[in-house]
């Protein structure tokens, strides 16, 4: 039973779908943390769905796009993309670290959210309409669900930069041991999954991903003290990005090869 509301906890927090009702307290988000790439996997479906159907209807490219960047923020609700803008704004303030930390607190958006934001989408949208290879698709779907295997064992490792928060109840309430080990095999089985699938633009997504951890990691110790469910969201919305980027290069390197 702890199981299943773990299960029905991770798709509430972390998704817009339509889940069962149940009381569930912090004992109950004690392997939350391990459902959060299947969050991820619904999305990896639903891009790759849309893809094979767009292929079938012969949908122009500007509708592929917009839609590819829309359907991750319906199933999620857009809550990594609020600490994406919160986070640029803190960083942007150049405040010391207990003002940014207020800022990321603030329900109010400033300018360099905003800016941050459109950025984000152009240069998305701008790499995207360069993937066309099938298995550069595939990869990036698979790029949801590694991306939020490494966010989980952020949240269950590293320091927090707040004493309080829901981030800092999800990882009193894990199982750390038992997190660890489930969110490492289930990154290692996608990974595999990606490399079997997608050959080499499997690499440029780990490399993509890889990138992106240790640049999560670095600023929110230097920057924040720890990480917080800003900064969490804001790791998975730059991993996107970044493979996106490393993924359409690649495509445009074997083009040319």
């Amino acid at each position: 039973m702890k199981i299943i509301k773990s299960f029905v906890a991770a798709f509430s927090l972390y998704s817009k779908l339509p889940m069962p009702h149940i009381n569930w307290g912090s004992e109950d988000m004690k392997y939350s943390v391990c459902f959060f790439p299947f969050v991820a996997a619904v999305i990896g479906l639903a891009e790759w769905g849309f893809i094979e159907l767009a292929r079938v209807l012969s949908l122009g490219g500007i509708i592929i796009v917009t839609l590819q960047i829309v359907i991750p923020l319906l199933i999620t609700g857009g809550f990594h993309v609020d600490g994406f803008m919160d986070t640029m704004d803190a960083l942007h303030s150049y405040q010391d670290r207990e003002k940014k930390l207020e800022i990321m607190k603030d329900p109010h958006i400033g300018a360099f959210s905003v800016i941050s934001l459109i950025i984000y989408l152009l240069v998305t949208a701008g790499f995207l309409s360069e993937v066309k290879d099938e298995r550069a698709f595939y990869a990036l779907g698979f790029s949801f669900a590694l991306s939020r295997c490494l966010s989980g064992l952020g949240i269950v490792n590293m320091k927090m930069a707040k004493d309080k928060g829901m981030l800092k109840t999800e990882q009193e309430s894990s199982g750390k041991r038992g997190c660890n080990i489930v969110l490492t095999i289930e990154a290692v089985l996608i990974a595999a999954g990606c490399i079997i699938t997608c050959h080499e633009y499997a690499v440029a997504i780990i490399i993509a991903q890889a990138v992106a951890f240790i640049y999560y990691v670095n600023m929110s110790k230097k920057q924040f003290g720890g990480i917080t469910g800003d900064l969490a969201g804001f790791f998975v919305v730059i991993t996107e990005l970044l493979c996106v980027i490393f993924v359409s290069i690649l495509g445009m390197i074997l083009k040319v090869i």
